[in-house]
């Protein structure tokens, strides 16, 4: 069953923590809600699950309206970022307490819990409690629970971001085949944006309160709307431009050349480092500046290089490159080349 979310308004106090927040999630799709600390995802997670009430706005999940659904009563999966264990229980009882509290059969709880065991390949680790287990591992009982009374939606409220880096990336993967194996649609709130673009079929970055762009992950990499998703989303060159006569923008002294019917709107414009050509000193085109390198850092797969238009000096543009064999020196007069193609309206 699809989610639909329309109109959701939630205030504290003199606060708006979400502002006419609406949106669909198809069934079966992984969503990432996207921003930094106090945009309003954890809270829009929250009245979804029904631990907070919002103050206007409908919640569906196909025809049903659970606007005033208690959470006990919504079936919803959740899982936090503390893990929220029985200390005193083992794994498998952990994962059997939601179904003891739904009535469940010894028998049924007895198969159920042997199955999610075995789906978290934690099966060895039955009897043991929490604190022998590993972060990751107490992650993986935490999912098993919330996914064993087969719940019509997940919610996982930043579950990675407690455990250190080569775990959060193994676990990445995990829970994503589980979510695809059992298709069970999933919203998961983070802050990490590789999190979210390795993970989502769907990422909406939140900003304030409101939704500031959606989409799938490559469509917001590629065509951010706005300043601040290009930011939030990889690394952006945001280029302030001025705007000739003729509706052209112009940098660093020179018109700039937009692809197809693309027009400045405004005086912002963004183009990612990896698009950026660092050219031999001397190449002439269009959107083509001379420019001294500034800066170069070599990270293994990449070399990241800064480099200022000599007509614009106090701007630096970051330039992505592959290896190190080719990377110039501080100082090196270049030329940068803005690819028409690359060239981002921001708002």
């Amino acid at each position: 069953m699809d989610l639909s979310i329309r109109g959701i308004v939630k205030r504290f106090g003199p606060l708006t923590a979400l502002d006419s927040v609406s949106l669909d999630v198809p069934h079966g799709t992984f969503v990432c809600f996207l921003g930094p600390s106090g945009c309003g995802k954890t809270t829009l997670l929250r009245v979804i699950a029904g631990l907070e009430l919002a103050d206007a706005g409908e919640i569906r999940l196909g025809e049903r309206d659970l606007s005033r659904t208690p959470a006990r009563d919504r079936n919803f999966g959740v899982v936090f970022q503390s893990y929220s264990l029985f200390p005193n229980m083992s794994a498998a009882k952990n994962i059997a307490y939601g179904l003891e509290c739904r009535g469940w059969s010894k028998p049924a709880i007895a198969e159920r819990v042997e199955a999610m065991l075995k789906l978290i390949q934690l099966a060895d680790h039955a009897h043991k409690l929490p604190a022998q287990l590993s972060g990751g591992q107490q992650q993986r009982v935490a999912l098993a629970r919330a996914i064993a009374p087969d719940p019509s939606l997940l919610l996982l409220d930043e579950p990675l971001s407690a455990l250190d880096a080569k775990v959060r990336e193994e676990l990445r993967t995990e829970i994503r085949a589980l979510q695809r194996r059992l298709g069970i649609t999933t919203i998961m709130v983070t802050h990490d944006q590789e999190e979210a673009m390795s993970m989502a079929d769907l990422v909406i970055v939140m900003n304030g309160g409101r939704i500031e762009q959606a989409g799938r992950p490559v469509d917001l990499y590629a065509a951010p709307q706005t300043t601040f998703v290009a930011n939030f989303m990889g690394r952006m060159n945001l280029i302030s431009v001025n705007i000739a006569a003729d509706g052209r923008p112009v940098f660093a002294g020179m018109p700039l050349t937009l692809a197809g019917t693309a027009q400045a709107t405004t005086r912002t414009l963004g183009i990612r480092p990896e698009a950026v050509w660092l050219l031999p000193a001397g190449a002439e085109g269009d959107n083509i500046f001379p420019a001294t390198v500034r800066e170069v850092v070599f990270l293994g797969n990449i070399t990241r290089v800064a480099a200022s238009p000599d007509a614009a000096p106090d701007t630096r543009l970051a330039i992505e490159l592959h290896g190190a064999a080719t990377a110039p020196a501080i100082g090196d007069a270049v030329a940068v080349a803005l690819p028409a193609a690359a060239l981002r309206v921001l708002t």
